[in-house]
């Protein structure tokens, strides 16, 4: 005899607190992934709000990750407001209000990391609506709920990094990644996602490669500059891989192997990962006197994700 089930509750958009944001499927779609949308003002609901902000936000430096985040945090924010409420009625106290909610009044206790998080998508969220003229201000621009800073990295004192770099030399492909992540600043995903067609190398003294950052947001691409040693590290390392879709054809996890071996045969203790190394292009280039603005381009991070960022890599540059 069959064994019966509890019925699952419902995914929360079938609650009817909250109306499916997800435009319907056109007999023919279209091959954008952004959907015609119809106009929005200050009497605009914050429901009717959902659509034009996914679209602010795929055509914005954000992933995939912090646009399902953001979409998430506007659903509870309708939910403890009204999803009918038209958003020019909505006050900053009933941010705050909101917040402490989240913390406080309701079943769940969010770390502050979730806490702090929302807060970031308040102010980007509101940000949007008075960049777009919707809202004279931003109301959640004040808003602070700090939440304490995970430890700084334990850095590499420059002799390490010349022995680490010296030891990656031995083999061409740790040698490229080394370069790429010391002296590009580039994390992870961007080597894995790289390319041959993204390095020129035309100018052998002055090669770059470019950062894209999806079809999508062209305007974020970043070019990177690179040392003229680059140009002799990148050919040979294409003489000894002949790269073709994709420059490091591996995963992250072989990335990982390949730098801990260097690190090993440099003789370094401690665990080196990539972003060990990314963090310290950053802390060299504020001693450099790099401005902050024109480091936050270079990483390729956006206001949200710097405005931790930043606070870090100061207090690893110039400790007191």
């Amino acid at each position: 005899m069959p064994r019966k089930t509890k019925p699952r509750d419902p995914p929360v958009d079938q609650l009817g607190l909250f109306p499916v944001w997800e435009a319907p499927v056109p007999a023919h779609p279209e091959p954008s992934p952004l959907a015609p949308l119809p106009s929005f003002d200050g009497t605009t609901s914050l429901a009717g709000l959902a659509l034009p902000y996914r679209n602010f936000l795929l055509l914005s430096d954000h992933t995939a990750h912090t646009i399902d985040c953001f979409l998430s945090d506007l659903r509870l924010l309708a939910r403890f407001l009204g999803s009918e409420t038209p958003i020019r009625a909505v006050t900053r106290q009933q941010l705050v209000d909101w917040l402490l909610f989240l913390k406080w009044g309701s079943e769940l206790h969010p770390a502050p990391k979730t806490v702090a998080r929302r807060v970031t998508f308040l102010k980007n969220f509101f940000g949007w609506l008075a960049s777009a003229g919707v809202l004279h201000d931003n109301l959640a621009q004040s808003l602070v709920f700090a939440r304490p800073l995970p430890p700084l990295p334990d850095l590499l004192h420059e002799d390490e990094l010349a022995r680490l770099v010296a030891a990656a030399e031995a083999d061409a492909r740790c040698h490229l990644l080394v370069m790429l992540t010391l002296d590009g600043g580039l994390k992870k995903e961007e080597l894995l996602a790289l390319t041959p067609g993204q390095v020129d190398l035309n100018n052998p003294a002055a090669p770059t490669v470019l950062i894209r950052l999806g079809h999508n947001r062209p305007q974020r691409d970043r070019l990177v500059q690179m040392p003229p040693a680059f140009t002799a590290a990148y050919a040979r390392y294409e003489r000894f891989y002949n790269p073709q879709e994709v420059i490091f054809d591996c995963t992250d996890r072989n990335l990982t192997y390949i730098l801990a071996r260097a690190t090993k045969h440099a003789g370094i203790a401690r665990r080196v990962t990539l972003q060990l190394l990314r963090d310290a292009f950053a802390v060299r280039q504020l001693r450099a006197g790099t401005s902050p603005e024109t480091l936050r381009e270079k990483l390729g991070l956006s206001d949200e994700a710097w405005h931790e960022s930043s606070v870090k890599y100061r207090k690893l540059a110039f400790p007191i």
